[in-house]
This record gives structure tokens, sequence and C-alpha cells, in this order.
């Protein structure tokens, strides 16, 4: 053969590539996180950091602890229990109390993941295992909110951040942030529009300079993450665009019926967890469906339930209640639309 005459060796299918690694999928999801992260730090301050830094360390210390009790290796390394405490903190309120915050994180990693025998065996995204333990456990607190951009969210902290094991905030610390950014609670736009009928401006909840949790509030931030990862082939972008979809015309349908009633559609999709939780939580590799037409399945389900939950619930929120039922869901909806195997007949011949 010439020298300058390439070979080309053609094989038959299928054609595998390596795949990538747990470490580069975590660790890509990870540096998504970041500019949410850091959004809600700029937004509310040191507590904000405060609640990210323990939720984090308590997940990765959890999962290490756990590992050296039962003689295994640590899977710290793979950065998952990283990202599940990245994403834990991002669903809290900024103001919320550090001890309970590394209680949601023991309980995400703890009962949420190891105890279903570690990753890729959890049938629950686990850091909403964490979040739902804290909302039936402190109700209180997790729905105590602050508000967004105050004056002294970088001279001082939270008054409920530093709070003992189930003690109340210092009064005299309350009373002067309250001073300091007159009016120290804050309602999020899904409580004013569900208990006072005021809807928030549109370009506030797109921008984030509203009240909410600290990773939840900035569509255009989390849409940014939301990019990355779909670029970059981590993330199935029809899980959260069929979310969206659905939860848009569920709140279409509701609106039309009763506008005086229900918000808008736009409102419903821009407000509270609704993006961040279709984005970076719906979209968890283990407790989603695979088939092509599950995703969608899968992803239809939990729009329909988050805006039917948000509006005939007594909670103003219903995301994380909306995605643990489709994870739940998730094996069914999997193993009712396998596709047909090439050549196989659905039904059996009638004999002559």
């Amino acid at each position: 053969m010439p020298e300058n005459v390439t070979s080309i060796e053609i094989r038959t299918s299928p054609h595998l590539r390596k795949a990538p690694s747990v470490e580069n999928i975590m660790g890509n999801v990870a540096f998504a996180l970041l500019p949410v992260c850091g959004f809600g730090i700029f937004v509310f301050g040191w507590s904000a950091l405060a609640v990210l830094l323990v939720s984090a360390g308590s997940c990765v210390l959890t999962e290490h602890l756990i590992c050296h009790l039962s003689e295994k290796p640590t899977t710290i390394r793979d950065y998952s229990a990283l990202v599940t405490g990245l994403i834990l903190g991002c669903t809290l309120p900024p103001g919320f109390p550090l001890w309970m915050v590394a209680v949601s994180g023991m309980v995400a990693i703890g009962i949420g993941k190891m105890l279903f025998g570690g990753l890729g065996c959890n049938v629950f995204n686990p850091a909403l295992v964490g979040r739902a333990f804290v909302q039936a456990a402190f109700p209180v607190a997790i729905t105590t909110w602050t508000p967004a951009l105050a004056a002294g969210r970088f001279r001082e902290v939270i008054p409920s951040t530093f709070t003992w094991p189930f003690m109340a905030p210092d009064p005299a610390l309350n009373a002067a942030l309250n001073a300091s950014v007159d009016g120290f609670t804050g309602a999020t736009p899904l409580a004013l529009q569900k208990f006072e009928h005021l809807t928030t401006d549109a370009g506030n909840l797109f921008f984030g300079t509203t009240a909410g949790s600290l990773g939840e509030t900035s569509v255009l931030v989390i849409l940014i993450g939301g990019a990355y990862l779909s670029i970059r082939g981590i993330m199935n972008w029809r899980i959260p665009v069929g979310m969206l979809f659905a939860a848009f015309v569920t709140a279409a349908v509701c609106y039309g019926l009763d506008s005086t009633r229900f918000p808008d559609p736009l409102f419903v999709l821009l407000s509270g967890g609704l993006m961040f939780g279709a984005i970076f939580m719906a979209t968890d590799m283990v407790a989603s469906p695979v088939t092509p037409v599950g995703i969608w399945v899968y992803a239809a389900l939990m729009g329909f339930l988050t805006v039917i939950i948000r509006l005939f619930g007594g909670l103003p929120e219903g995301v994380m209640y909306a995605i643990l039922l489709g994870n739940a869901a998730s094996p069914f909806i999997e193993a009712f639309t396998q596709p047909r195997i090439y050549g196989e007949r659905r039904k059996p011949e009638p004999k002559s």
C-alpha cells in the first residue's frame, strides 16, 4: 500500500465509546451549580454561604463515616455527596439554622442514598429526601424567609443562622437586624400569590431579586447552569423541557377557567423552585426512567403534579413532592414504556 494512502477500518455496530466517569459527571454538575450558589450568596449574604458549607460538609462527612463504619472504601471522591450537599443547600432558606442544615445533610445521605446501597441504587433524589425530612420536622423554620439584597447581609448574619438546637433566635439580634434591613421576614412570591393574591413582577422573578430558597430565586442563573449541562451531555434536556411544558399547560388551563383565583402560566414557570427542580433534581440519572416514551411521561407527571399541589394543596410550593412522586413512579413508567423488540409480535396469532 502506498505510504500516502490512509487505511480505514470498518466494523459493524454497535460502535461503543468510553462512557464518562462518575467523577466527570458529578464534577460537571458541581461546576454548573457554582453560579447558582454564588448568586445565592450575593443576594442573601454570609448566612447563605454558611448554609451551603454546612450542607455540603455534612453530606460528605456522613458518607465518609458510613463507608468507614461499613469497612468499605470511601466514595466521597466521586463528588456525588458534594453535589447532593450543594443541591440540598440551594433548596433551604438562607436563614435556616445550621444545626438543622446538618441534620438534613445526614438524612439525605444516610437515608436517601446509603440506606439503599449507595450511588446508583437510590430510589429517590437524596437531596429531596433530606429536604422533605426537615420540611416535616421543622415546618416553621423551613418556611421562614429573609428579604433579598438586604443592606446588612455582609456585615451580619441572619439571627436564626447560629441558633442552638431546639432554641429560638436571640431576640436582641433579631431586633437589631430588623432595624438594619427594615423588615426581617419576607414572604416568597408563591406565598404572596397563594395567600394574598399578589403577583410578583416577572423581571424580579427572572433575575432573582425576591425572597425564597437561596438557590432557587434566579431563573437566569439556573438556565445558564442547565444550558452548560445540556451542552456537555450530562443532562437529558427532555426532562426539564417536558416538565416545564406540562406545568405551563396545566397552569394555562386553570388560569383560563378562573383567572381571578389562579396565577398566569408565566408566573408559575418563573416562581418558586420549579426551574431549579426541573434542571438539577428531576434529571437525576438514577431516579429517572431511560425509555424514550417514559422520559416524557415522567416529566409530564412531575410538571402536572407541581401545579396541582401548588394551586389546590395547603402549601404554596409543590416541586419537591412532585419530583419525589415522579421518582416513586419511575420504575413503573419504565416498565410500561419499554419499546417493542424489533420483530417481536405484541399478541400471539390466533390458532386456526
